[in-house]
């Protein structure tokens, strides 16, 4: 059985193409995708709306978590192995190189804590570094 199998019924999400092929595609590169991104890859039997739901889905479930970049559009990238439906850790550092345009999770550097005003509660902290990566160094 694949992997994207194995995520899928522990995630108790139907099996279905279109989600083993997005779920491959993730398994496959190791970074952040654009919905366009994952389009490109996948088989074009599925439509736009089909591959939205489907990355809405995976996020809902703790599969995938959204990746914001300098453009300011969401890319998604696999959630570790602590994420669960219920909630998501990402309080980690994404880096985008500046040569090839990926954008990676660095799972080992986290988001330093921010002491808001009195008022003011946080829900989601995002910290994008932008530079050159290892491989295009």
């Amino acid at each position: 059985m694949k992997r994207s199998s194995h995520i899928l019924k522990d995630y108790n999400l139907r099996q279905t193409d279109c989600r083993n092929e997005i779920l491959d595609v993730f398994l496959d590169k190791g970074f952040a995708l654009s919905h366009g991104d994952v389009e490109e890859k996948i088989s074009e039997e599925f439509d736009r709306v089909t591959v939205y739901r489907t990355l809405k889905t995976f996020v809902e479930r703790g599969i995938i978590h959204k990746v914001l970049d300098d453009s300011g559009s969401i890319k998604y990238a696999l959630c570790n192995d602590h994420c669960t439906t219920d909630q998501h850790h990402h309080e980690h550092v994404h880096f985008k190189c500046v040569n090839c345009g990926q954008t990676n999770c660095i799972e080992d550097i986290e988001v330093p804590q921010i002491n808001l005003p009195k008022g003011y509660t946080s829900l989601e902290t995002n910290l994008l570094i932008q530079g050159i990566c290892e491989k295009c160094s």
